[in-house]
């Protein structure tokens, strides 16, 4: 019945998908039709260039049609503590789908770059300014705060939420001023990180885990 609930959730994700593979065709096939008298070496070469073009125009149209859809959904992730397949859980499942598709289709291409910061304040991530965001592997961006020159080193994750004892809980993640992220690091769900904090590379910081201003961890 959960299964059938969330079903909605594959039609939405086809949708966004075909929207913003749309004009990436659309490149592809102006390439095919400019260059179809040419000799067969350059023609083809010219499609490869097209069908490149066109992933990149895909991806870019991506990371703006998805925060559309994210937000025009009626349904908001919020705290939560309860069973993994349950009403209440349908907001969480849904933005994190959302998310996942642009990450693991073309978010690695664009990290880091202030479009990768873009597309994480479109899905609701409140971002201070001098931020540095060198990893995609963000989720419940809609629960997560980074203060100002937060600086998240590669591959680190970052995710509101855990799982203990058969729950799932939803927690918001903070993290304050001129912290650093260290490689590969975790910061699990509920976490508390004040300002001016190191994070050690491969340390994880645990759920509902307080770690005072200057601090390293």
């Amino acid at each position: 019945s959960f299964g059938l609930l969330l079903s909605p959730l594959a039609i939405v994700c086809c949708f966004c998908i075909g929207v913003a593979a749309a004009p990436g065709i659309f490149v592809f096939q102006e390439m095919d039709y400019l260059t179809s008298d040419w000799p067969a070496i350059l023609h083809y070469g010219a499609l490869g260039f097209g069908f490149a073009l066109g992933f990149l125009t895909y991806g870019l149209t991506l990371i703006f049609v998805v925060p559309l859809v994210n937000f025009l959904i009626p349904l908001r992730v919020k705290e939560f503590r309860g069973p993994w397949y349950s009403m209440a859980a349908i907001p969480w499942f849904v933005h994190n789908g959302l998310t996942y598709m642009v990450r693991f289709t073309f978010l690695e291409f664009i990290t880091p770059s202030p479009l990768n910061i873009l597309f994480y304040r479109m899905m609701g991530m409140k971002i201070g300014k001098g931020v540095v965001i060198n990893s995609a592997n963000i989720s419940d961006p809609g629960l997560i705060t980074l203060g100002d020159y937060v600086t998240v080193g590669g591959s680190a994750t970052i995710f509101a939420h855990y799982g203990q004892k058969g729950y799932l809980i939803i927690a918001p993640v903070t993290i304050g001023n001129y912290t650093n992220i260290g490689l590969k690091a975790s910061i699990m769900g509920g976490a508390l990180i004040g300002a001016n904090v190191t994070i050690k590379p491969h340390s994880a910081v645990l759920p509902k885990t307080v770690v005072p201003d200057g601090e390293t961890v």
